[in-house]
């Protein structure tokens, strides 16, 4: 049974959203940007890729925003990982860097600098990515 504040996928209305950054400044930030956006919520906040990875699998997020740059495991290996536990989820790489694409392998869905979150951008990113259920 979930505890206070989690509900199981399947009963959740909202987009649900995991930002993992080992930054509590930048988590902060995206935690007001994700009230900020109708529709979404925040599910939990991970500083680091284990514990990313350990929070997704009880959390079961739609969205995860996930830093690049991280001490031990970075966001691309974080990324992969939380691809292979849960599939469903889009995971969004975010860093102060820009890259030219989603880097191969990674199974993200895109990769946006963390300037260039908006509410705006964050339904774009849910519109273009959210899983289509027949």
């Amino acid at each position: 049974m979930p505890s206070a504040g989690e509900r199981p996928l399947a009963r959740r209305a909202r987009v649900g959203v995991l930002t993992v950054d080992d930054h509590e400044v930048f988590r902060r930030a995206a935690r007001g940007l994700i009230e900020a956006t109708p529709g979404f919520e925040t599910l939990g906040e991970a500083a680091s890729g284990p514990e990313a990875v350990a929070l997704a699998a009880r959390l079961h997020p739609d969205l995860v925003l996930v830093d690049v740059r991280m001490d031990g495991m970075d966001g691309l290996e974080t990324a992969r990982r939380l691809r292979g536990a849960e599939p469903d989820a889009v995971v969004v790489l975010v860093s102060i860097g820009e890259f030219p694409e989603v880097p191969p392998g990674t199974g993200a869905a895109a990769c946006v600098p963390k300037q260039e979150l908006s509410v705006a951008r964050l339904l774009e990113l849910w519109d273009a990515h959210r899983p289509r259920r027949a």
